[in-house]
Protein backbone atom coordinates (compact mmCIF):
# COMPACT_ATOMS: atom_id res chain seq x y z
CA UNK A 1 0.00 0.00 0.00
CA UNK A 2 0.92 3.60 -0.67
CA UNK A 3 0.16 7.07 0.57
CA UNK A 4 0.15 10.24 -1.44
CA UNK A 5 2.76 11.95 -0.75
CA UNK A 6 2.05 14.98 1.73
CA UNK A 7 2.47 18.45 0.97
CA UNK A 8 6.39 19.61 1.68
CA UNK A 9 7.10 22.73 2.92
CA UNK A 10 10.01 24.11 0.91
CA UNK A 11 11.76 26.03 4.12
CA UNK A 12 11.60 22.86 5.90
CA UNK A 13 13.21 20.79 3.53
CA UNK A 14 15.70 23.04 2.94
CA UNK A 15 16.86 22.87 6.68
CA UNK A 16 16.24 19.38 6.61
CA UNK A 17 18.68 19.17 3.62
CA UNK A 18 21.15 21.88 5.21
CA UNK A 19 21.30 19.38 8.77
CA UNK A 20 22.22 16.58 6.86
CA UNK A 21 24.60 18.56 4.78
CA UNK A 22 26.55 19.24 7.73
CA UNK A 23 26.41 16.12 9.74
CA UNK A 24 27.63 14.44 6.01
CA UNK A 25 30.80 16.77 6.20
CA UNK A 26 32.06 15.93 9.39
CA UNK A 27 31.76 12.82 8.72
CA UNK A 28 33.29 12.97 5.34
CA UNK A 29 36.50 15.06 6.48
CA UNK A 30 37.16 12.78 8.97
CA UNK A 31 37.52 9.86 6.64
CA UNK A 32 39.13 11.87 3.90
CA UNK A 33 41.16 13.27 6.38
CA UNK A 34 42.84 9.80 7.40
CA UNK A 35 43.17 9.13 4.00
CA UNK A 36 45.58 12.06 3.20
CA UNK A 37 47.82 11.01 6.41
CA UNK A 38 48.20 7.54 5.58
CA UNK A 39 49.55 8.58 2.73
CA UNK A 40 51.89 11.42 4.58
CA UNK A 41 52.46 10.66 7.96
CA UNK A 42 51.13 7.58 9.00
CA UNK A 43 53.60 5.70 6.87
CA UNK A 44 56.58 6.69 9.43
CA UNK A 45 54.88 7.74 12.38
CA UNK A 46 52.70 4.40 12.98
CA UNK A 47 54.86 1.83 10.47
CA UNK A 48 58.44 3.20 10.71
CA UNK A 49 60.46 -0.02 10.14
CA UNK A 50 59.24 -0.49 7.05
CA UNK A 51 60.93 1.50 3.51
CA UNK A 52 58.07 4.17 2.61
CA UNK A 53 56.24 2.28 -0.24
CA UNK A 54 56.05 -0.67 1.99
CA UNK A 55 54.86 1.49 5.13
CA UNK A 56 52.13 3.58 2.78
CA UNK A 57 50.66 -0.28 1.80
CA UNK A 58 50.46 -0.93 5.49
CA UNK A 59 49.24 2.39 6.10
CA UNK A 60 46.64 1.75 3.56
CA UNK A 61 45.88 -1.67 4.77
CA UNK A 62 44.55 0.37 8.10
CA UNK A 63 42.53 2.81 5.77
CA UNK A 64 41.02 0.11 4.28
CA UNK A 65 39.66 -1.28 7.51
CA UNK A 66 37.73 2.09 7.93
CA UNK A 67 35.94 0.43 4.88
CA UNK A 68 35.52 -3.25 6.85
CA UNK A 69 33.28 -2.13 9.63
CA UNK A 70 31.60 0.37 7.14
CA UNK A 71 28.92 -2.56 6.54
CA UNK A 72 28.78 -3.32 10.46
CA UNK A 73 28.04 0.33 10.88
CA UNK A 74 25.34 0.41 8.31
CA UNK A 75 23.70 -3.70 9.78
CA UNK A 76 23.61 -1.88 12.88
CA UNK A 77 22.47 1.26 12.57
CA UNK A 78 20.20 0.50 9.22
CA UNK A 79 18.08 -2.14 11.47
CA UNK A 80 17.41 0.23 14.20
CA UNK A 81 16.86 3.05 12.03
CA UNK A 82 14.26 1.25 10.40
CA UNK A 83 12.73 -0.07 13.67
CA UNK A 84 12.92 2.98 15.60
CA UNK A 85 13.86 5.89 13.82
CA UNK A 86 16.69 7.75 11.25
CA UNK A 87 17.41 11.00 13.70
CA UNK A 88 18.33 8.85 16.84
CA UNK A 89 21.02 6.65 14.50
CA UNK A 90 22.21 10.22 12.98
CA UNK A 91 23.20 11.61 16.07
CA UNK A 92 24.82 8.43 17.22
CA UNK A 93 26.82 7.78 14.24
CA UNK A 94 28.15 11.44 14.52
CA UNK A 95 29.07 10.62 18.19
CA UNK A 96 31.26 7.67 16.93
CA UNK A 97 33.21 9.05 13.95
CA UNK A 98 33.85 12.66 15.54
CA UNK A 99 35.53 11.46 18.70
CA UNK A 100 37.15 8.65 16.99
CA UNK A 101 38.80 11.33 15.05
CA UNK A 102 39.86 13.30 17.89
CA UNK A 103 41.24 10.36 19.56
CA UNK A 104 43.73 9.77 16.85
CA UNK A 105 44.81 13.52 17.09
CA UNK A 106 45.96 12.62 20.84
CA UNK A 107 47.26 9.16 19.98
CA UNK A 108 50.95 8.64 20.75
CA UNK A 109 53.32 7.72 17.86
CA UNK A 110 55.38 4.31 17.78
CA UNK A 111 58.45 5.61 18.74
CA UNK A 112 56.19 6.83 22.44
CA UNK A 113 54.49 3.43 22.83
CA UNK A 114 55.55 0.59 20.22
CA UNK A 115 53.32 -1.85 18.61
CA UNK A 116 50.49 -0.36 20.59
CA UNK A 117 50.16 2.73 19.20
CA UNK A 118 49.30 1.02 15.07
CA UNK A 119 46.38 -1.17 17.11
CA UNK A 120 44.80 1.31 18.64
CA UNK A 121 45.32 3.55 15.12
CA UNK A 122 43.64 0.50 13.75
CA UNK A 123 40.60 -0.12 16.29
CA UNK A 124 40.07 3.91 15.96
CA UNK A 125 40.01 3.63 11.87
CA UNK A 126 37.41 0.58 12.36
CA UNK A 127 35.28 2.54 14.82
CA UNK A 128 35.81 5.72 12.07
CA UNK A 129 34.08 3.32 9.88
CA UNK A 130 31.19 1.91 11.72
CA UNK A 131 30.01 5.60 12.19
CA UNK A 132 30.41 6.61 8.49
CA UNK A 133 28.70 2.85 7.75
CA UNK A 134 25.45 3.88 9.43
CA UNK A 135 25.75 7.64 8.87
CA UNK A 136 25.33 8.21 4.69
CA UNK A 137 21.76 5.75 4.71
CA UNK A 138 20.49 7.83 7.36
CA UNK A 139 21.42 11.49 5.87
CA UNK A 140 20.38 10.69 2.77
CA UNK A 141 17.38 9.46 3.90
CA UNK A 142 16.24 12.75 6.00
CA UNK A 143 16.55 14.14 2.69
CA UNK A 144 14.78 11.66 0.40
CA UNK A 145 12.18 11.10 3.08
CA UNK A 146 10.93 14.57 3.29
CA UNK A 147 11.51 15.67 -0.28
CA UNK A 148 8.95 16.63 -2.39
CA UNK A 149 7.93 14.56 -5.51
CA UNK A 150 10.33 15.78 -8.18
CA UNK A 151 12.52 16.79 -6.17
CA UNK A 152 13.99 14.09 -4.71
CA UNK A 153 17.05 14.44 -6.65
CA UNK A 154 18.15 17.62 -5.92
CA UNK A 155 17.75 17.41 -2.29
CA UNK A 156 19.70 14.06 -1.52
CA UNK A 157 22.52 15.67 -3.40
CA UNK A 158 22.93 17.91 -0.61
CA UNK A 159 24.28 15.46 1.85
CA UNK A 160 26.34 14.24 -0.82
CA UNK A 161 28.17 17.42 -0.80
CA UNK A 162 29.84 16.46 2.42
CA UNK A 163 32.07 14.62 0.12
CA UNK A 164 33.48 17.29 -1.91
CA UNK A 165 32.90 20.33 1.16
CA UNK A 166 34.47 17.45 3.24
CA UNK A 167 37.52 16.48 1.07
CA UNK A 168 38.10 20.15 -0.22
CA UNK A 169 38.04 21.41 4.01
CA UNK A 170 39.99 18.06 4.88
CA UNK A 171 42.75 18.90 2.15
CA UNK A 172 42.86 22.59 3.63
CA UNK A 173 43.52 21.64 6.96
CA UNK A 174 46.33 19.30 5.66
CA UNK A 175 47.89 21.61 3.35
CA UNK A 176 48.37 24.29 6.04
CA UNK A 177 49.77 22.39 8.15
CA UNK A 178 52.07 20.77 5.85
CA UNK A 179 53.19 24.64 5.64
CA UNK A 180 54.91 24.04 8.99
CA UNK A 181 59.00 22.87 8.72
CA UNK A 182 58.96 18.90 8.47
CA UNK A 183 60.09 18.41 12.01
CA UNK A 184 57.49 20.38 13.23
CA UNK A 185 54.96 18.85 10.79
CA UNK A 186 55.81 15.18 11.77
CA UNK A 187 56.35 15.99 15.12
CA UNK A 188 53.27 17.39 16.11
CA UNK A 189 51.45 19.12 13.09
CA UNK A 190 49.47 16.59 11.42
CA UNK A 191 47.73 16.57 14.96
CA UNK A 192 45.97 19.82 14.60
CA UNK A 193 43.11 18.66 11.56
CA UNK A 194 42.47 15.81 13.64
CA UNK A 195 41.43 17.81 16.84
CA UNK A 196 39.95 21.05 15.85
CA UNK A 197 37.24 18.41 14.01
CA UNK A 198 35.92 18.16 17.61
CA UNK A 199 34.44 21.85 17.02
CA UNK A 200 32.54 20.80 13.57
CA UNK A 201 31.31 17.46 15.65
CA UNK A 202 29.43 19.81 18.35
CA UNK A 203 27.45 22.13 15.93
CA UNK A 204 26.41 19.21 13.78
CA UNK A 205 25.13 17.37 17.01
CA UNK A 206 23.23 20.64 18.23
CA UNK A 207 21.39 21.07 14.46
CA UNK A 208 20.59 17.28 14.07
CA UNK A 209 18.76 17.51 17.48
CA UNK A 210 16.25 19.91 16.36
CA UNK A 211 15.18 18.04 13.09
CA UNK A 212 12.19 15.77 12.52
CA UNK A 213 11.65 12.39 11.46
CA UNK A 214 10.29 12.14 7.81
CA UNK A 215 6.73 11.42 6.90
CA UNK A 216 7.68 8.16 5.84
CA UNK A 217 9.02 6.62 8.40
CA UNK A 218 6.09 8.44 10.85
CA UNK A 219 3.41 6.66 8.30
CA UNK A 220 5.16 3.50 8.67
CA UNK A 221 4.89 3.73 12.60
CA UNK A 222 1.79 4.98 12.19
CA UNK A 223 0.53 1.29 10.26
CA UNK A 224 2.58 -0.87 12.68
CA UNK A 225 4.69 -1.99 9.86
CA UNK A 226 7.98 -2.34 10.16
CA UNK A 227 10.12 -5.32 9.20
CA UNK A 228 11.09 -6.89 12.54
CA UNK A 229 14.22 -8.03 10.55
CA UNK A 230 15.11 -5.48 8.20
CA UNK A 231 18.18 -6.56 6.69
CA UNK A 232 17.03 -10.07 6.58
CA UNK A 233 14.33 -8.91 4.11
CA UNK A 234 16.50 -7.06 2.28
CA UNK A 235 18.42 -10.01 1.43
CA UNK A 236 15.18 -12.35 1.06
CA UNK A 237 12.75 -10.47 -0.84
CA UNK A 238 14.95 -8.22 -2.22
CA UNK A 239 18.09 -10.22 -3.24
CA UNK A 240 18.37 -8.97 -7.10
CA UNK A 241 18.16 -5.70 -6.90
CA UNK A 242 20.42 -5.32 -4.09
CA UNK A 243 23.08 -6.95 -5.84
CA UNK A 244 22.51 -5.03 -9.01
CA UNK A 245 22.71 -2.00 -6.74
CA UNK A 246 25.88 -2.78 -5.48
CA UNK A 247 27.56 -3.55 -8.69
CA UNK A 248 26.35 -0.05 -9.77
CA UNK A 249 28.27 1.26 -6.42
CA UNK A 250 31.39 0.10 -7.84
CA UNK A 251 33.26 2.35 -10.17
CA UNK A 252 32.46 5.28 -7.86
CA UNK A 253 33.72 3.80 -5.03
CA UNK A 254 37.08 2.96 -6.68
CA UNK A 255 37.00 6.05 -8.77
CA UNK A 256 36.83 8.35 -5.39
CA UNK A 257 39.61 6.62 -3.50
CA UNK A 258 42.03 6.38 -6.54
CA UNK A 259 41.69 9.56 -7.85
CA UNK A 260 41.98 10.91 -3.94
CA UNK A 261 44.24 8.48 -1.64
CA UNK A 262 46.11 6.53 -4.18
CA UNK A 263 47.32 9.74 -6.75
CA UNK A 264 48.75 11.44 -3.41
CA UNK A 265 50.70 8.29 -2.73
CA UNK A 266 51.64 7.74 -6.32
CA UNK A 267 52.94 11.47 -7.39
CA UNK A 268 54.62 11.52 -3.73
CA UNK A 269 56.40 8.49 -3.26
CA UNK A 270 56.77 7.46 -7.60
CA UNK A 271 57.19 10.05 -9.36
CA UNK A 272 58.99 12.32 -6.32
CA UNK A 273 56.69 15.43 -6.38
CA UNK A 274 56.05 17.73 -3.67
CA UNK A 275 52.62 16.66 -2.06
CA UNK A 276 51.27 20.30 -3.14
CA UNK A 277 50.86 19.43 -5.96
CA UNK A 278 48.21 16.80 -5.72
CA UNK A 279 46.34 18.43 -2.89
CA UNK A 280 46.07 21.77 -4.52
CA UNK A 281 44.60 19.52 -7.96
CA UNK A 282 41.88 17.65 -5.14
CA UNK A 283 41.46 21.22 -4.00
CA UNK A 284 40.37 22.61 -7.11
CA UNK A 285 38.79 19.48 -8.25
CA UNK A 286 36.19 19.22 -4.76
CA UNK A 287 35.20 23.14 -6.03
CA UNK A 288 34.36 21.49 -9.24
CA UNK A 289 32.52 18.60 -7.63
CA UNK A 290 30.49 20.72 -5.42
CA UNK A 291 28.56 22.14 -8.36
CA UNK A 292 28.54 18.72 -10.53
CA UNK A 293 26.66 16.63 -7.46
CA UNK A 294 24.24 19.40 -7.19
CA UNK A 295 23.35 19.53 -11.05
CA UNK A 296 23.85 15.77 -11.43
CA UNK A 297 21.35 15.43 -8.70
CA UNK A 298 18.73 17.83 -10.20
CA UNK A 299 19.09 16.26 -13.81
CA UNK A 300 18.10 12.77 -12.46
CA UNK A 301 15.07 14.65 -11.28
CA UNK A 302 14.25 15.38 -15.07
CA UNK A 303 15.78 12.44 -17.08
CA UNK A 304 16.49 9.76 -14.03
CA UNK A 305 18.80 8.39 -11.96
CA UNK A 306 20.38 5.73 -14.48
CA UNK A 307 21.24 7.98 -17.18
CA UNK A 308 22.86 10.44 -15.16
CA UNK A 309 24.17 7.59 -13.24
CA UNK A 310 25.98 6.11 -16.02
CA UNK A 311 27.23 8.76 -17.86
CA UNK A 312 29.87 9.20 -15.14
CA UNK A 313 30.56 5.72 -14.82
CA UNK A 314 31.28 5.95 -18.76
CA UNK A 315 33.52 9.36 -18.62
CA UNK A 316 35.50 7.31 -15.99
CA UNK A 317 35.80 4.16 -18.30
CA UNK A 318 37.35 6.40 -21.43
CA UNK A 319 39.19 9.32 -18.75
CA UNK A 320 41.73 6.48 -16.95
CA UNK A 321 44.50 6.28 -19.30
CA UNK A 322 44.37 9.68 -20.56
CA UNK A 323 44.10 10.75 -16.27
CA UNK A 324 47.46 9.02 -15.76
CA UNK A 325 49.08 10.42 -18.62
CA UNK A 326 48.11 14.07 -17.82
CA UNK A 327 49.57 12.82 -14.15
CA UNK A 328 52.64 10.95 -15.74
CA UNK A 329 53.91 14.03 -17.47
CA UNK A 330 55.08 15.96 -13.71
CA UNK A 331 53.39 19.38 -14.91
CA UNK A 332 50.80 20.77 -11.98
CA UNK A 333 47.97 22.38 -14.51
CA UNK A 334 47.69 18.57 -16.61
CA UNK A 335 47.63 17.03 -13.14
CA UNK A 336 45.07 19.13 -12.05
CA UNK A 337 42.84 18.70 -15.07
CA UNK A 338 43.37 15.03 -14.69
CA UNK A 339 41.91 15.29 -10.87
CA UNK A 340 39.01 17.10 -11.74
CA UNK A 341 38.33 14.94 -14.99
CA UNK A 342 38.07 12.16 -12.61
CA UNK A 343 37.24 13.13 -9.46
CA UNK A 344 35.61 16.33 -9.69
CA UNK A 345 33.17 15.36 -12.82
CA UNK A 346 33.10 11.60 -13.53
CA UNK A 347 33.05 10.34 -9.84
CA UNK A 348 31.05 13.21 -8.67
CA UNK A 349 28.18 12.92 -11.73
CA UNK A 350 27.69 9.32 -9.97
CA UNK A 351 27.73 10.65 -6.67
CA UNK A 352 25.03 13.45 -7.42
CA UNK A 353 21.83 10.76 -8.05
CA UNK A 354 23.47 8.16 -6.09
CA UNK A 355 21.45 8.49 -2.89
CA UNK A 356 17.91 8.67 -4.57
CA UNK A 357 18.30 5.83 -6.66
CA UNK A 358 19.13 3.50 -4.08
CA UNK A 359 16.87 4.98 -1.62
CA UNK A 360 14.06 4.86 -4.43
CA UNK A 361 14.97 0.82 -4.96
CA UNK A 362 14.08 0.17 -1.72
CA UNK A 363 10.55 0.70 0.67
CA UNK A 364 10.12 2.28 3.56
CA UNK A 365 10.34 -0.96 5.40
CA UNK A 366 13.73 -2.05 4.99
CA UNK A 367 14.96 1.51 3.26
CA UNK A 368 17.62 2.27 5.85
CA UNK A 369 19.35 -1.36 5.75
CA UNK A 370 18.70 -1.80 2.38
CA UNK A 371 20.68 1.36 0.86
CA UNK A 372 23.32 1.03 3.47
CA UNK A 373 23.81 -2.87 2.74
CA UNK A 374 24.47 -1.66 -1.12
CA UNK A 375 26.78 1.47 -0.14
CA UNK A 376 28.71 -0.34 2.60
CA UNK A 377 28.82 -3.88 1.44
CA UNK A 378 29.38 -2.56 -2.09
CA UNK A 379 32.39 -0.73 -0.98
CA UNK A 380 34.26 -3.48 0.37
CA UNK A 381 35.66 -5.04 -2.66
CA UNK A 382 36.39 -1.91 -4.15
CA UNK A 383 37.11 1.54 -2.63
CA UNK A 384 38.12 -0.56 0.78
CA UNK A 385 40.94 -1.80 -1.20
CA UNK A 386 41.66 0.99 -3.93
CA UNK A 387 44.40 2.81 -2.72
CA UNK A 388 45.95 -0.40 -1.61
CA UNK A 389 45.52 -2.23 -5.38
CA UNK A 390 46.96 0.70 -6.75
CA UNK A 391 49.86 0.79 -4.71
CA UNK A 392 50.49 -2.76 -4.92
CA UNK A 393 50.08 -2.65 -8.53
CA UNK A 394 52.65 0.03 -9.19
CA UNK A 395 55.00 -1.67 -6.79
CA UNK A 396 54.42 -4.75 -8.53
CA UNK A 397 54.87 -3.32 -12.17
CA UNK A 398 57.92 -1.65 -11.44
CA UNK A 399 56.88 1.72 -11.32
CA UNK A 400 54.39 1.70 -13.96
CA UNK A 401 50.68 2.89 -13.17
CA UNK A 402 49.17 1.51 -16.17
CA UNK A 403 47.68 -1.26 -14.56
CA UNK A 404 45.88 0.86 -11.79
CA UNK A 405 44.10 2.70 -14.86
CA UNK A 406 43.01 -1.16 -16.16
CA UNK A 407 41.59 -1.75 -13.08
CA UNK A 408 39.35 1.67 -13.01
CA UNK A 409 37.85 0.90 -16.19
CA UNK A 410 36.89 -2.62 -14.99
CA UNK A 411 35.23 -1.39 -12.43
CA UNK A 412 33.55 1.50 -14.54
CA UNK A 413 32.63 -1.60 -16.98
CA UNK A 414 31.14 -3.58 -13.99
CA UNK A 415 28.84 -0.86 -12.81
CA UNK A 416 27.23 -0.06 -16.69
CA UNK A 417 25.96 -3.20 -16.44
CA UNK A 418 24.39 -3.45 -13.23
CA UNK A 419 22.54 -0.18 -14.27
CA UNK A 420 21.48 -1.78 -17.62
CA UNK A 421 19.64 -4.01 -15.52
CA UNK A 422 18.83 -1.56 -12.48
CA UNK A 423 14.89 -0.28 -13.15
CA UNK A 424 14.17 3.36 -13.12
CA UNK A 425 13.07 5.08 -10.09
CA UNK A 426 12.68 8.75 -10.17
CA UNK A 427 9.00 8.93 -10.89
CA UNK A 428 8.35 6.27 -8.25
CA UNK A 429 6.15 7.05 -5.02
CA UNK A 430 8.01 6.25 -2.01
CA UNK A 431 5.78 6.67 0.88
CA UNK A 432 4.61 3.17 1.07
CA UNK A 433 4.01 1.56 4.45
CA UNK A 434 4.44 -2.36 3.67
CA UNK A 435 4.63 -4.75 0.76
CA UNK A 436 3.05 -7.75 0.05
CA UNK A 437 5.58 -8.98 -2.61
CA UNK A 438 7.79 -11.83 -1.62
CA UNK A 439 10.18 -10.96 -4.04
CA UNK A 440 11.97 -7.89 -5.99
CA UNK A 441 8.71 -7.65 -8.07
CA UNK A 442 7.87 -4.70 -5.00
CA UNK A 443 11.11 -2.94 -6.54
CA UNK A 444 10.21 -3.43 -10.50
CA UNK A 445 10.32 -0.36 -12.48
CA UNK A 446 6.83 1.93 -12.72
Amino acid sequence: MATSTPAVDEASIRKVAGASLLGSVVEWYDFFLYGTMAALVFNTQFFPEYDPLVGTMIAFGTFAAGFVTRPLGGFIFGHFGDRIGRKRMLVLTMLIMGLSTFAMGLLPNYAAIGVAAPIILLILRMLQGIGLGGEWGGAVLLTVEHAPDGKRGWYSSWPQLGVPIGLLSSTLAVTAVTMLPEEDFQAWGWRIPFLISIVLVVVGLVIRLKIEEPPAFKQLEAAEEKAQLPLVEVFTRHPKVTLLAMGARVSESVTFNIYNAFLVTYTVTVLGLDNSIVLDALLVASVVGFFVILAAGRLSDRIGRRPVFGAGAALALVSAFPIFWLVNTENPVLITIGVVIGWGIAACTMFGPEGALFAEVFPTRVRYSGMSAVYQIGVIPTGAVAPLIGTSLVSAYSGSVWPVAIYVIAMAAITLVSLFFLPETHRREINDVRTTAGDDTVTAAP
